[in-house]
């Protein structure tokens, strides 16, 4: 049996262009002589559809929607993913569910069991889980067919009560199929390799694993599909961020090999990966902030194809969150589709404007130069009568981010464009940052990247030569709303920082546990109630492109008014 895999990058609700790539694959498959076709999970309407799925209509699309693809599948097997309806009076409405489709009939329907609510899913809120579990028959060999979550329930610390592969090896099946929709974070890759690679080591068979590629607003997924053989050897890995399709033959992979036994390290979780690792060495290696160039490049472009938009702004400070922003929204936009502002105020050094300035030119994209200086001064003018003698305070520094934020906002208005914020995720966990005006905007790109982090993205954005000015790269950052100011005039240094920020965010570790690590009381204590006491700003924040394993956002879920910590 020869079974093609199918990575590619789907619209949540876009039937029509999600069944014409469906399509699309199986010709590949037949074209290549494949027995049978495997998709990812929910490819049919797009993963995660969220309260889409309560909408009878949108779950009538995707009945029609499989009806079409089945005329496709006539002499070869086509496995896709889609809700499907429960018709017990038991239960949820649906099922996440997978179709075996075959001489233009559904042949069987699988159901998944393990629905994740942690983090960024929520689909136990519309799934029902499966309550048997079958293979599925197909050309002679015994296909054990599972979604996404039902292969990780495995380790020590079991989070599910039952496994489903348990129940289907018992059946003997030859192959495991897993149709997946695994969201990208820079342990990702290592965590799911290790899961496939432990399911292949306990059941004694090799799976084919199809993930989906392409992001959703704020989630991006990698691709990465893979495929091991009997042996649990890896065979196949394939392309990140990009659509790909690969033909493996199933004898070929159910050959033993003689061979030593090999001691496997498995990962079952992303906090896992990188553990054993100084956390700024590990937030900035290579093979991380490679990944995460690509994966918010991605992000950047799905968002405005899928939105409809194709032009983005943003304001150019000439300090390193906007000129990496701007570098990466020319690479996902193309430069023609750029447009910056730079709005130097009167405490803006000479050059930030030219270093903004010559980033422009090095790029190609179009800027304007607003000063804000007049609109500032109209701003305080109006407020005299209500501000009187009082001392220059943070009120007069927001006005100027205001201001911007104004201007922005109007050009984008203007001329149809989406306004690209430039926080890091540094900031915005201890709100240095202001509500109505840097924190604007339509879409975050670096709101799940530490400030390190960001650097280092600076850095591998000029690796083959000087894209953005040295002089960004190594200049102190500064908000520059009043005379020689420095982030470090209001922040630890970043390098301390974002430790500890990594550590209560990402790692889930309290006060104690972080003080223990050897980190001083007084400034741990300092940094966490900073973190949730800013928790109602970063309610109010725009959708920020998730790379780490936890990133602000729907993946976050923490009370506004607490006193923990605060």
């Amino acid at each position: 049996m020869k079974i093609f895999l199918a990575q590619q990058n789907y619209h949540i609700g876009n039937f029509e262009e999600n069944t014409k790539k469906i399509i699309e694959g199986i010709q590949k498959g037949k074209q290549q002589g494949a027995d049978i076709v495997l998709f990812s999970e929910l490819c049919v309407c797009g993963y995660p559809p969220r309260d889409f799925l309560e909408f009878d209509d949108f779950i009538n699309k995707c009945y029609t929607a499989i009806d079409i693809i089945k005329e496709y599948a006539d002499d070869i097997g086509v496995l896709i993913g889609s809700p499907a309806r429960n018709p017990s009076k038991e239960g949820k409405d649906l099922f996440n569910a997978a179709f075996l489709l075959y001489e233009k009939q559904i042949k069987a329907e699988i159901h998944k069991t393990l629905l994740p609510t942690y983090d960024v899913f929520d689909e136990n809120r519309y799934f029902e889980p499966a309550f048997d579990w079958k293979v599925m028959e197909f050309k002679g060999k015994k296909l054990a067919v599972t979604i996404c979550e039902d292969i990780w329930n495995l380790g020590d610390n079991l989070l599910y009560r039952q496994t489903p592969m348990d129940k289907l090896i018992q059946q003997q099946p030859d192959v495991m199929l897993n149709l997946s929709a695994s969201p990208y974070n820079y342990a990702q890759d290592t965590v799911r390799k290790s899961i496939v690679e432990a399911n292949v080591a306990k059941y004694g068979i090799p799976m084919l694993y199809c993930n989906n590629i392409g992001s959703q607003t704020e989630i991006v997924f990698d691709g990465g599909s893979i495929v091991y053989d009997i042996n649990a050897q890896l065979v196949k890995e394939m392309k990140y961020f990009e659509e790909d399709y690969a033909l493996f033959d199933l004898d070929e992979l159910l050959k033993k090999k003689p061979q030593a036994p090999v001691a496997h390290k498995y990962y079952y979780s992303a906090a896992e990966v990188g553990s054993d690792t100084d956390t700024l060495d590990y937030l900035v290696n290579e093979k991380n902030i490679d990944e995460i160039y690509h994966a918010l490049v991605l992000g950047i472009r799905d968002y405005f194809k899928k939105m409809g938009f194709s032009k983005a702004i943003l304001g150019a400070s000439g300090g390193v969150d906007s000129a990496v922003v701007q570098a990466l929204a020319v690479a996902a936009l193309g430069k023609e589709n750029v447009r910056v502002l730079l709005m130097p105020s009167e405490y803006s050094s000479s050059h930030s404007v030219s270093d903004a300035e010559q980033l422009c030119k090095t790029l190609g994209n179009a800027y304007d130069i607003v000063p804000i200086k007049e609109v500032y001064q109209s701003f305080l003018a109006a407020l005299k009568p209500i501000f009187k003698d009082l001392p220059f305070s943070l009120a007069e520094e927001n006005i100027q981010a205001r201001t911007r934020g104004n201007l922005l906002m109007a050009v984008a208005n203007k001329f149809n464009y989406i306004l690209l914020n430039t926080s890091n995720k540094s900031e915005l966990a201890v709100g240095y940052g202001t509500l109505y005006g840097d924190m604007a905007g339509g879409l975050s790109v670096l709101g799940d990247l530490y400030k390190m982090q960001v650097f280092a993205l600076g850095k591998y954005i000029n690796r083959n030569g000087e894209i953005i000015p040295e002089n960004i790269l190594t200049k102190a950052p500064s908000a520059e709303l009043r005379p020689d100011q420095k982030d470090s005039d209001s922040l630890p240094e970043y390098p301390v920082l974002d430790r500890v920020l990594y550590q209560y965010i990402e790692m889930r570790q309290g006060p104690k546990e972080i003080i223990a690590q050897g980190y001083d009381a007084a400034l741990v204590r300092r940094i966490l109630k900073l973190v949730n006491t800013n928790e109602y700003k970063r309610n109010q924040f725009c959708p920020i492109i998730r790379v780490s394993s936890k990133a602000f956002g729907v993946g976050r879920r923490l009370p506004i008014v607490a006193k923990y910590l605060s």
